[in-house]
């Protein structure tokens, strides 16, 4: 007699899929970051890059960055990000440099005035700056500098890590201020760190651009 088959039968008998390799990110050196922004012209685009570098965000995060997310009170220091990936809120680090930068964008463009308030508003204020602009920007800037590593804004995320890392800052804080669920995730920047980076002396590793070369 013929034994019955049912579905999850089949199921059982099927081969384990191969798991796929994690390409890792190519990673920018802190004189290629130096020289990405000096390379971005346009002054808006510049400073969301410069956010998106210091403070670990997404794109999506620091272009619908509002006004009243930069807590600057001397003892929060700190960036509000709104419903992030998997719609979480969370803070990131506001170091005292990136701060600077703000305050000085600010005198220009005025980002409190706008019906939004969007600290990154686009030409008429009537809503945030847009995201694929400010990809394109990444680009022309990238190619400007000489760089020929691959990658989007999103190489700056991998950089904030990586360079947070080298510098001796615990990997369950990067976690936190990525805004990972699982430390597992943070975890893959380990195997990008480089043994040879000594961090500057009478610098808060977290100020990430108070810590890049000067031009």
């Amino acid at each position: 007699m013929r034994p019955c088959w049912g579905a999850s039968d089949i199921v059982h008998l099927r081969p384990p899929m191969a798991r796929v390799p994690q390409k890792q990110p190519e990673l920018l050196a802190r004189q290629e970051v130096t020289h990405l922004f000096a390379c971005c012209s346009h002054p808006v685009y510049r400073t969301v890059l410069q956010t998106i570098y210091a403070a670990g965000l997404r794109i999506s995060e620091a272009c619908a960055l509002r006004v009243d997310d930069i807590d600057s009170a001397p003892d929060r220091m700190c960036v509000r990000v709104t419903a992030g990936k998997g719609g979480a809120d969370r803070y990131s680090i506001l170091s005292p440099s990136l701060l600077a930068l703000l305050r000085q964008y600010s005198q220009t463009y005025a980002p409190q005035r706008n019906p939004g308030r969007w600290l990154f508003a686009n030409a008429n204020g009537t809503t945030c700056v847009n995201i694929e602009a400010v990809q394109r920007a990444y680009q022309a800037a990238r190619h400007c500098a000489g760089i020929v590593k691959h990658g989007g804004t999103h190489t700056l995320r991998h950089c904030f890590a990586t360079h947070l890392l080298e510098g001796g800052v615990d990997l369950y804080t990067i976690s936190r201020l990525l805004g990972h669920g699982h430390i597992s995730t943070t975890s893959r920047y380990l195997h990008l760190i480089s043994p040879q980076f000594k961090p500057p002396k009478d610098v808060d590793p977290l100020d990430l651009l108070a810590g890049l070369p000067k031009t």
